[in-house]
């Protein structure tokens, strides 16, 4: 028996039967020959994490444009910390840590340079609209690997293209919304406990937000610290969940509310400040003049540099080509474009 045999026939012995098994995937798109030592989410966490969108997430934007140290969250340490989160909750749960895990590496693979602004700048321009969890499905299906894709599974790309949330609740009123399995759904909670945290931590770091003014019914109920908040919000995750009898990913009332607000104080005292915003315009100048320059001048993409291939489709080129950039090569572009030099 081979070692992937072994690993399904623990699955469906240790599992909850809530879980998604491997061997029960609704498959590829296109079919390959079985591993003889992963089971298929296996295998598609293993393609992501080797795949070249996933190296870029590590000088791609998290909240801070370009801040001077060390420890601000990028958009790779973010997909780190969603991953152990949402691994701590489906192994307790007994769901499927694998295919959790490989959303959750995937889930960011599609964000545009300087973060969800960038984001919202090639949402305003690019005549298709743009969205990072769609950007990340189309990464995966039909831009790695020279226009092959990654090959996924069809619940890694539901869990990818259904993690993201916007402004909206945490855990959607419409079922449709959310995730088609529960491994998925861990993933789209998890992806709001990680980054509701530390970017209150980055938001300390960096002065803007300050702990002690954090409305004190929100710390007591929560926690003051990093590790306080995300152990109260996992362990509630855990025993919600477990009282529904796995219906569904949930958090109690007594956590959720004093969590959606947290988030609320996010964006009132962090993401929508002053300080915040004066880069940010920066950032979407410069995403949406790069964007109407290569237009005009496709030739002057290098768009070998992503293994993109010209498809016709000259307005969707150049919107995968900026999404591909990092924010530093999208910085260095723009001033080769546009700041003089001096000739001699």
């Amino acid at each position: 028996m081979s070692i992937r045999r072994q690993l399904e026939e623990n699955e469906q012995k240790f599992l909850s039967p809530k879980a998604t098994l491997s061997a029960a995937t609704r498959g590829r798109k296109s079919p390959i020959s079985p591993c003889d030592f992963r089971t298929e989410f296996q295998r598609d966490r293993d393609r992501i994490l080797y795949c070249r969108a996933f190296s870029r997430l590590r000088r791609k934007t998290q909240v801070l444009i370009s801040p001077r140290g060390d420890h601000y969250r990028t958009r790779l340490t973010h997909t780190l910390e969603v991953s152990q989160i949402a691994r701590t909750i489906a192994r307790s749960l007994r769901l499927n840590e694998d295919l959790t895990e490989a959303i959750a590496m995937g889930h960011d693979l599609g964000h545009s340079p300087f973060g969800h602004t960038g984001e919202y700048a090639l949402n305003s321009i690019h005549p298709a609209g743009f969205y990072h969890s769609r950007q990340s499905v189309r990464l995966v299906e039909s831009l790695e690997r020279q226009g092959e894709g990654l090959n996924l599974t069809y619940e890694v790309r539901d869990g990818i293209l259904k993690h993201s949330k916007s402004y909206t609740k945490i855990i959607a009123d419409d079922p449709n919304a959310m995730p088609a399995t529960l491994e998925g759904q861990i993933v789209r909670i998890a992806d709001s406990l990680a980054y509701i945290n530390h970017d209150i931590d980055d938001g300390v770091q960096v002065g803007i937000i300050k702990l002690e003014e954090i409305p004190k019914p929100l710390i007591d109920a929560l926690g003051r610290t990093v590790g306080e908040r995300v152990g109260r919000m996992v362990e509630d995750v855990i025993a919600e969940t477990t009282r529904l009898n796995l219906e569904h990913i949930a958090m109690s009332a007594e956590l959720l509310e004093p969590t959606e607000m947290l988030r609320k104080y996010l964006f009132d005292n962090f993401y929508l400040t002053p300080m915040v915003n004066r880069e940010t315009d920066k950032s979407k100048r410069i995403v949406t003049e790069l964007y109407e320059y290569f237009l005009k001048n496709p030739d002057q993409m290098d768009v070998k540099l992503f293994d993109l291939l010209p498809n016709g489709d000259l307005p969707q080129l150049v919107c995968d080509y900026l999404a591909c950039m990092t924010d530093d090569m999208a910085l260095e572009t723009y001033i080769q474009v546009f700041v003089p030099r001096r000739i001699a």
